[in-house]
């Protein structure tokens, strides 16, 4: 009895010790959201020596787990300082993946600052009671003289997305093409003449819920003399549930001064529209053979390429194996035929058949499935018809010729 009691008890020790750990766990999976931060914009770029500026930091959830309640700290650093009263920590509760949420702070730039690059640090946690994480960012510093008092004028000339137009899960690229829209090297303004370059000293491509910019901001990128161009180019994500419609992203470009920033209005367009298969004969294979015959339309709004089909169905033979169609213009059409041969004495009177539809958008490959066909399988059976009149043939001509050979016989004798 004492042993058994002993056991129990032993049972009961190891069941406390298991309980305990797998609590000790539960922080740990729970903390599996990635965050990260960033400056998407300060105002004024660069921040002046003696002045406010309002610094906004984007704080993303790049995993794949929600964050169930996040938590962001801002430590200020010589030269910035928060104003008394400022609250260091704010809360921003629930991040799901792909989401982000943007903060913004009103920092002091300290009277005798020097120029240059200065940084402030970011803590940030997922869930309330796990690690910390923290990171440092940079705020370009700069006196009267560093913001340039060039007079160039950026335009945003073109936007090239590709895919022209993108499908849920898809990844591509926005690119940005900037132009100093100038025409003289110089202008005067009063007694003073200006030089017409144009600075690009940041540009950043904010997403949105439904499209992920998975590239970093650019900084620094020169010098726009009169009439140059520059290219600027980001890597999208589209979400795997995006719905269709037009996305709106935002382009922003911090120039030679803080009177010199702009701001741009990016549509991204998604369509979840591709490959439309529509058989044009009916799906009947008789006596073990057929040719069946499909219609190929491409719904899509852009060219897709390497567009392929290929039948399936089980105890049937096709013929060919896959037909590779290549490149489809929007609303093209293309008829393909398969040879269909029964191979199997399984097949049903309605066998399944699946049509797989292969292409490419851009660097995006796709599928799509066709389920819901049937073939009809027909076997014609000896009923009366030609079969039975040749056996009728064959048997009265047996009997006419044994009747000729029976009378010349008796004949003979």
């Amino acid at each position: 009895m004492k042993s058994i009691k002993k056991y129990m008890n032993l049972l009961g020790t190891l069941f406390l010790v298991a309980l305990i750990f797998a609590m000790s766990m539960i922080p740990v999976s729970a903390s599996a959201a990635a965050l990260r931060a960033d400056i998407v914009q300060c105002d004024p770029n660069p921040a002046e020596i003696g002045q406010y500026v309002n610094v906004w930091i984007k704080i993303e959830n790049i995993g794949n787990t929600r964050a169930e309640d996040v938590s962001v700290e801002i430590i200020p650093e010589y030269p910035f300082s928060l104003d008394a009263g400022d609250e260091t920590r704010r809360n921003i509760g629930i991040l799901s993946p792909d989401r982000h949420a943007s903060l913004e702070y009103h920092l002091y730039v300290d009277e005798n600052a020097r120029p240059g690059t200065r940084s402030i640090k970011v803590r940030y946690q997922d869930n309330e009671g796990t690690a910390w994480n923290e990171k440092t960012l940079n705020i370009w510093v700069g006196s009267g003289s560093d913001t340039f008092d060039s007079k160039g004028t950026i335009q945003l000339e073109q936007i090239t997305t590709e895919p022209e137009v993108l499908m849920p899960g898809d990844t591509g690229t926005v690119t940005f093409t900037l132009k100093n829209t100038a025409t003289q090297h110089s202008i005067s303004l009063g007694d003073t003449e200006y030089d017409t370059n144009a600075r690009v000293r940041s540009a950043t491509l904010e997403g949105t819920d439904d499209i992920r910019v998975n590239s970093d901001p650019y900084h620094d990128t020169g010098i726009l003399g009169p009439g140059d161009t520059v290219d600027l180019t980001y890597n999208i994500k589209v979400d795997d549930t995006a719905r269709d419609g037009t996305k709106h992203l935002e382009f922003i470009v911090v120039g030679s001064s803080h009177t010199y920033n702009y701001y741009w209005n990016v549509p991204v367009k998604v369509d979840s529209a591709g490959i439309k298969v529509i058989p044009t004969k009916p799906l009947t294979i008789d006596n073990g053979v057929a040719t069946i015959e499909f219609d190929i339309v491409n719904t899509h709004p852009n060219t897709l390429t390497s567009v392929s089909i290929r039948p399936q169905a089980e105890g049937i033979e096709f013929s060919p194996v896959e037909y590779f169609i290549g490149s489809m213009d929007h609303d093209e059409l293309f008829t393909v035929e398969f040879d269909a041969q029964v191979v199997s004495d399984d097949v049903l009177d309605q066998q399944e058949l699946a049509l797989l539809a292969q292409y490419r958008s851009g660097a995006n490959q796709h599928e799509t499935s066709l389920n819901d066909l049937s073939l009809s399988i027909v076997t014609d059976k000896p009923n009366g018809g030609p079969g039975f009149a040749s056996i009728s043939a064959l048997l009265a001509i047996f009997v006419i010729s044994s009747l000729v050979m029976y009378r010349r016989k008796k004949h003979q004798q």
